[in-house]
């Protein structure tokens, strides 16, 4: 179990401890944030010696339950774990509608044998567990699983393969391994004689748009407010803390408000790139400028970029496609040299209405009110009259069945390339239409198209591809990331706004965008949308390209991965030619066949994979 543990040091380089039993073992890594001291050690025993507590993340509301549990309990420290633990024991179960945070925990019932988990509502925290032979095994990542129990099989799950290949990430329950699993975001779990069992707690798809009569200034004073109380309950902590800045309107937001709190120079960092086509730090630079933030900058080059990939494919243990968590990696790298927490501006997109497929969808609507004949022979049409390949796309998802598999489509990394999967695998398997389709039927709410969209988007994409992420190229340095745009009182409250409030005529995340105008310059925030953009597609015909051939010919590792070598090869030529850039597809299947040669997985029996 210590060399479990071991495996998440970057995790918690702060403190070890084990716990354990004759038929329980707990093993924690601290990274120590709030009480520092002895008082906030984990594995953690309740005063009663009942229950013992493991836990991941932050509860920022801690000392409002403090209070509310109230003076006469006996506390110990002054560490959100305690309060944690106390409130499991004062309210069970439900304890987590009243949690204001990030977490994963798990609380082992010594009396009645008994395991209570929970991971937060957006699933900013990991949490993966295998049940084998009666036996229940979690950790923060697959790897520690493994370490745990060395016979369990490393056989990949060729569902979540597809999903991969599909969206560019593997939604939960899934994980890369068959008998592993993750716990889905807003889900708590439950392991006793009965056995395993799990159910959702909170859920996007339970809350619904209201109209709203207020008028825009009201609005903005109750946003104003929100954001203000879910900054100042992020920048609690007993160490340094700094802020990323990308210059864009969530970071430039969230470092104005940490700015007015803080009574000292707030440190914040960017990163920059060589190749102008790429390099935000100069928007960021301003917005420091303005501030008066103790700016940080580091600019790289592709070779620096390239030269984190060891490390990448050390601390990412399942394959991971968004190659922005190259980036995000030297900018928690730069940050742990000044501070060890940073607050961050994710999460705005998908609450406010941020990315441009939402337009997309808006302006569909009244196209998917014709019959879908006419629409698939009027885009048959259209395909043939248009050479663009954006708009060929757009003509593609306007010929879907529906708003779900239009916004499917477009969410897809795949789009309209082969299959790269072994038919018979597609065949046994489901995309991602489907995927958001059985999500949309469960949402107890009915949402406009749009809506629709966002909340796919917060329930399956943020969690397992941007949170993921920002928890990995954090952890990786042992940096707490902190997202104040995620509170969820600041999240509900903008579910329920109007669609006018979130896109208003060209303009994305409108209500946000006003909020910030009263703290930043409009010059300085009305730029187009860019993010962390890593010029994969470029590597790929250049500095990659003999790394992407090895792989791509090595027949052995086809033998273990149910793909289709031909078809691969045949996308990497239409690459290299520059007739069409195909790299989401690309990386994405690299990214697995790497990860595979690395960590010796794939379609084997058990008796290959210990």
């Amino acid at each position: 179990m210590q060399g479990a543990a071991a495996l998440l040091a970057r995790r918690g380089p702060d403190d070890a401890g084990w716990w354990g039993d004759e038929c329980t073992g707990l093993a924690h890594r601290r990274l120590s944030i709030l009480d520092t001291t002895a008082a906030g050690h984990q594995p953690m025993l309740s005063h009663d010696q009942r229950y013992v507590v493991v836990y991941n993340g932050e509860i920022y509301n801690f000392a409002a339950l403090r209070d509310e549990i109230g003076a006469d309990w006996p506390w110990c420290g002054h560490s959100d774990t305690e309060v944690l633990l106390a409130a499991y024991q004062r309210w069970g179960a439900d304890c987590v509608h009243r949690f204001q945070g990030m977490f994963a925990f798990a609380i082992w019932d010594r009396q009645v044998k008994s395991l209570f988990a929970a991971r937060d509502r957006f699933g900013v925290k990991p949490f993966y567990y295998a049940e084998r032979n009666g036996a229940l095994l979690f950790a923060s990542r697959p790897r520690a699983i493994f370490a745990l129990q060395p016979r369990l099989a490393r056989i990949i799950d060729v569902q979540a393969l597809r999903f991969q290949l599909e969206g560019g990430y593997i939604p939960a329950p899934y994980s890369f391994y068959r008998d592993i699993r993750k716990l889905g975001a807003g889900c708590r779990l439950f392991f006793d004689n009965r056995g395993l069992r799990s159910e959702h707690y909170w859920s996007p798809g339970s809350i619904a748009t209201l109209p709203h009569e207020k008028p825009e200034t009201k609005l903005l004073e109750e946003l104003d407010a929100l954001v203000v109380e879910a900054v100042r309950a992020r920048m609690v902590s007993d160490v340094p803390l700094g802020v990323a800045l990308s210059g864009g309107i969530d970071s430039s937001l969230v470092a104005a408000v940490m700015t007015r709190q803080s009574g000292a120079v707030l440190k914040s960092f960017t990163i920059g790139f060589a190749e102008t086509g790429f390099d935000e730090s100069s928007h960021a630079a301003a917005v420091a400028k303005f501030l008066g933030t103790d700016h940080h900058v580091e600019i790289l080059r592709a070779d620096d970029l390239l030269s984190l990939l060891p490390e990448f494919f050390r601390e990412f243990d399942e394959p991971f496609f968004d190659s922005s968590a190259f980036p995000a990696m030297a900018l928690y790298r730069l940050a742990r040299r000044h501070v060890s927490v940073v607050v961050g501006g994710d999460g705005g997109d998908e609450i406010f209405g941020g990315y441009h497929y939402y337009r997309i969808v808006r302006a569909l609507m009244p196209w998917y009110r014709l019959p879908l004949a006419l629409r698939v022979s009027l885009s048959g049409l259209g395909r043939r009259l248009v050479s663009h390949h954006s708009m060929r796309l757009l003509t593609t998802a306007a010929a879907c069945q529906d708003i779900v598999a239009a916004f499917a489509f477009m969410r897809s990394i795949a789009k309209d390339f082969p299959a790269v999967l072994d038919m018979d695998i597609d065949r046994q398997t489901i995309g991602m239409e489907a995927l958001f389709r059985n999500a949309a039927g469960a949402f107890s709410v009915r949402l406009s198209p749009v809506e629709l969209a966002m909340r796919l988007d917060m329930q399956h994409v943020l969690p397992e591809d941007y949170l993921q992420k920002l928890d990995l190229s954090s952890m990786a340095y042992s940096v707490e990331a902190r997202e104040p745009l995620l509170d969820h009182h600041l999240a509900e409250w903008g579910m329920k706004l109007p669609l006018a409030c979130k896109i208003r005529g060209r303009s994305n995340k409108y209500l946000l965008r006003q909020l910030a105008y009263r703290y930043l310059p409009r010059e300085i925030l009305d730029r187009p949308k860019q993010g962390f953009v890593v010029p994969i597609d470029q590597w790929l015909r250049t500095r990659l390209k003999d790394w992407a051939a090895s792989l791509l010919h090595d027949r052995n590792l086809f033998a273990r991965l149910p793909l289709n070598q031909r078809v691969l090869l045949d996308l990497f030529e239409l690459h290299q030619s520059g007739k069409r850039n195909v790299h989401p597809l690309l990386w994405s299947a690299l990214m697995a066949l790497e990860y595979c040669r690395r960590e010796q997985v794939g379609e084997v029996g058990d008796e290959d994979c210990h």
